[in-house]
C-alpha cells in the first residue's frame, strides 16, 4: 500500500533530516540516502505549494468574477 504524504509530514521529515545531519548523527554510509530523501521531499513540498497557490488563485478569481455580476 502506498503511503499518502502530506505537506506537514514531509516538512517534519525534512526538519528531522536536517537536525540529524547538523548533529552529525547520520553515518557517512547513510548520508547520501538522507540527502536524496531530502531532495525528494523538497520537490514534493514545492509542488504542493505551487498547486495550492494555483488553486487558491483560481478560487479568488472565481469569487471576484461572481461578485462583479
Amino acid at each position: 500500500m502506498e503511503e499518502i504524504l502530506t505537506y506537514e509530514d514531509a516538512y517534519q521529515e525534512l526538519v528531522q533530516i536536517a537536525q540529524d545531519i547538523e548533529n552529525e548523527s547520520v553515518s557517512v554510509d547513510v548520508l547520501a540516502v538522507k540527502v536524496k530523501r531530502a531532495s525528494d521531499l523538497i520537490t514534493f513540498c514545492q509542488t504542493k505549494l505551487k498547486s495550492t497557490e494555483a488553486e487558491v488563485n483560481k478560487i479568488i478569481a472565481q469569487m471576484e468574477g461572481s461578485s462583479g455580476r
